[in-house]
């Protein structure tokens, strides 16, 4: 787990980044249930507990959400994620049930201001989200102006209270020491997850390898989502398997297999993808 003490440079969290590269290993995939997926996750029942049910197309309407909730709630899902505006409908929605709301800001670009990422996410948690997946301002992170993207993931975790906020790096149009420098920043600003990526950029979605490296970089006790592209059970698996412990997806109807109190243990589902290091793009 890197230090989450703060540096008062982006180039200090740019050297930490690269010492962590350098330092890491082939990967190699662990030999059993991760502990990034929890303690006794093996002998629970498939993978709708790490499922985020997605719906943030812009032509998204009301019976839509509805049924998003709808089928979070029969499938045994961890949450459902809309945009903004569907917060307080999708709010009554889920009301009385265990699935947990979230939705995003600054979303796809995140190149709003600050403040206007910090606003959207109040009223968002104040209309009924537990959850927030802000977008990384990708121009500063490129550009190495890594205190301004701790400082902007800050000022959204300082006003949404118990709220749990995950950071979109965008991983696809980032490189490999940008990725791990995200990580840092979103630690050490007090999120709670990193994420691949919108899958609204053009440079791609999710990917095994990102994943396994956002693991890396932020050990075994931080979040990790796997989001972009995840459209089938066996990539949701693999993304599991390599170091996600939640799956951003709008495909859920195509996994109902690994869904709900009648599907096959984890640790069994896993077991084909614990076993091998192939590294798989979703596309």
């Amino acid at each position: 787990m890197p230090s989450t003490r703060r540096r008062g440079s982006g180039g200090g969290l740019l050297e930490e980044a690269r010492e962590l590269l350098a330092a890491r290993g082939a990967a190699s995939p662990p030999a059993r249930v991760p502990p990034w997926l929890g303690r006794g996750a093996a002998r629970q029942p498939g993978i709708g507990r790490f499922l985020d049910h997605t719906l943030l197309a812009p032509e998204a309407q009301k019976d839509q959400i509805a049924a998003l909730c709808d089928e979070a709630i029969r499938w045994e899902l961890k949450a459902v994620c809309v945009n903004g505006g569907w917060v307080r409908r999708a709010a009554g929605l889920l009301a009385g049930s265990p699935v947990l709301l979230g939705t995003v800001a600054g979303f796809p670009l995140g190149a709003t201001a600050s403040a206007t990422k910090a606003a959207e996410a109040r009223l968002a948690v104040e209309s009924g989200a537990a959850e927030v997946d802000l977008a990384l301002p990708l121009g500063p992170a490129k550009s190495g102006d890594w205190s301004y993207v701790e400082a902007d993931i800050r000022a959204v975790v300082d006003v949404v209270g118990g709220a749990t906020v995950k950071v979109i790096l965008e991983t696809a149009a980032l490189e490999p020491v940008q990725i791990v420098a995200g990580c840092l920043a979103a630690v050490r600003a007090g999120a709670a997850f990193v994420m691949t990526s919108t899958g609204f950029h053009a440079s791609g979605g999710a990917t095994v390898e990102a994943v396994t490296l956002m693991r890396h970089a932020v050990g075994p006790a931080f979040g990790v989502k796997a989001s972009g592209g995840v459209r089938t059970g066996e990539l949701a698996l693999r993304m599991l398997a390599a170091g996600a412990n939640r799956i951003g997806s709008s495909a859920a109807a195509a996994m109902t297999a690994l869904l709900g109190r009648d599907a096959a243990p984890l640790g069994l589902l896993l077991e084909p993808y614990l076993s091998r290091g192939d590294a798989v793009t979703a596309r």
